[in-house]
C-alpha cells in the first residue's frame, strides 16, 4: 500500500493540460495525503521583462498525444526516485498574461526532504523532456523561447 492508501503500490499521479487558469487550491488538494507530512509545490509564472524586453504575454503549445504521457512518465519515475505518495504536474497551454501561472507542480512525501527533492526533479524533467513549446509576445513582436534566432542577411557592399 502507498502512502496515500492505495493499495497497487503506486504513488497517485495527476497531470493537466488546460487552457484554463491553474489552481494551487486544485495542486495542493491533489497530493495532500495523511501519511504525507511534507508538501511542495512550484509555480512558474509569466515575467516582464526578460533579456531586456517587456514580454506582455506568453503562449504555449503542446503535442497533447505525447505531452499528457510524458508528464504522467515524468511523474511516476520522480515519485519512485523519491518515494512519494503523490504528485501533481499541470501546464497550461495557449496565451498566459504577466503574473498568471504556467507551470504548477507538487510533490507529497513523508518528510519535507523527499518532497522538496521531488519537486525540484518534477519540474526540471517536465521542462527537459516534456513537448511543450513557448513563445514569448511583446509589442511588435516575438520569439520562440529555445529556436535558435533566424540569420539576418549581412549587405554586400557595392552588391546590387
Amino acid at each position: 500500500m502507498t502512502m496515500d492508501g492505495r493499495a497497487d503500490g503506486q504513488a497517485r499521479v495527476t497531470v493537466l493540460l488546460t487552457g484554463e487558469r491553474l489552481s494551487l487550491d486544485a495542486a495542493f488538494a491533489a497530493v495532500v495525503a495523511p501519511a504525507c507530512g511534507g508538501t511542495a509545490l512550484f509555480v512558474g509564472t509569466t515575467r516582464s521583462p526578460n533579456q531586456g524586453r517587456e514580454v506582455e504575454e506568453l503562449e504555449y503549445e503542446a503535442y497533447q498525444e505525447l505531452a499528457r504521457p510524458a508528464l504522467e512518465r515524468v511523474g511516476r519515475g520522480v515519485a519512485a526516485r523519491h518515494g512519494l505518495g503523490a504528485v501533481y504536474l499541470a501546464h497550461r497551454v495557449g496565451v498566459v498574461p504577466q503574473a498568471e501561472p504556467s507551470v504548477i507542480v507538487a510533490a507529497a512525501a513523508p518528510h519535507r526532504d523527499e518532497a522538496f527533492a521531488g519537486c525540484r526533479e518534477l519540474i526540471d524533467e517536465l521542462k527537459r523532456t516534456v513537448p511543450i513549446w513557448k513563445k514569448e509576445r511583446w509589442t511588435g513582436g516575438g520569439r520562440w523561447v529555445g529556436m535558435p534566432e533566424p540569420a539576418v542577411a549581412e549587405e554586400v557592399p557595392g552588391g546590387g
